[in-house]
């Protein structure tokens, strides 16, 4: 059996597993304390991060090369375009919401407010929150911008990359902290993806001692 070693609200681990619903693919989801660093689970990933999918007789780590791989491997539906410009668009995109957005917004709001304290790793720093509030407005703007010009982000078709934004979107709307009203244009196009059934099972995770908004899980929103 496929095993993909994740935490709940972690973007990444989202991302892997959304690629693997949309394939089709089976797999086992294990909870992995990664802050725990158990020795196990460093041999699994030295790096000591999840994602980590064990599939048949490899394991891979990092979700971009998770996704990748599976893509390659299980072609259809295509999650990355065939043009070598396109494929570099929706990785520049990826690398945008995996390491710009992460650093500015996800790791402000989402890893403050409740990774902190799940880790046990002290209190809520104010000027990081207020930091990830403020940036995700350009952000916002930015994914409008894509989406006033594209039907997805990254073109016409649905890519690895609207599944990169969606992830971190999903974490921090877990948390209530993303203003949809801000671009409709934006709301729309989490609106389709969240409607996917691939993205269903994301919508009936929950943390315990976090409960999410009403909103979250609803399609309508």
């Amino acid at each position: 059996m496929n095993r993909l070693y994740h935490a709940t609200l972690s973007p990444f681990c989202r991302k892997v597993r959304l690629t693997l619903a949309e394939k089709r693919i089976e797999v086992e989801l294990v909870d992995e304390r990664y802050w725990d660093r158990a020795p196990e689970f460093m041999k699994r990933n030295p790096a000591g991060k999840v994602p980590v999918l064990r599939m048949e007789s490899i394991t891979i780590s990092e979700s971009q090369a998770i996704c990748e791989y599976l893509d390659e491997t299980v072609p259809e539906p295509p999650l990355m375009p065939k043009s070598p410009q396109a494929r570099a668009e929706v990785r520049r995109l990826c690398g945008w919401f995996d390491d710009k957005f992460h650093h500015e917004v996800t790791a402000n709001l989402l890893y403050e407010r409740v990774t902190k304290k799940i880790m046990g790793a002290g209190y809520p720093e104010s000027r990081n929150i207020k930091a990830g509030a403020q940036a995700i407005k350009y952000h916002l703007d930015y994914m409008a911008y894509l989406l006033d010009q594209r039907r997805w982000l990254a073109g016409d078709v649905m890519t690895l990359a609207d599944f990169a934004a969606a992830s971190h979107l999903s974490c921090l709307d877990y948390i209530s902290d993303v203003d949809w009203n801000r671009h409709s244009v934006v709301k729309d196009w989490y609106a389709t993806i969240k409607s996917r059934p691939s993205f269903r099972p994301l919508l009936v995770d929950h943390l315990s001692g976090f409960p999410p908004p009403d909103h979250y899980s609803n399609l309508d929103f």
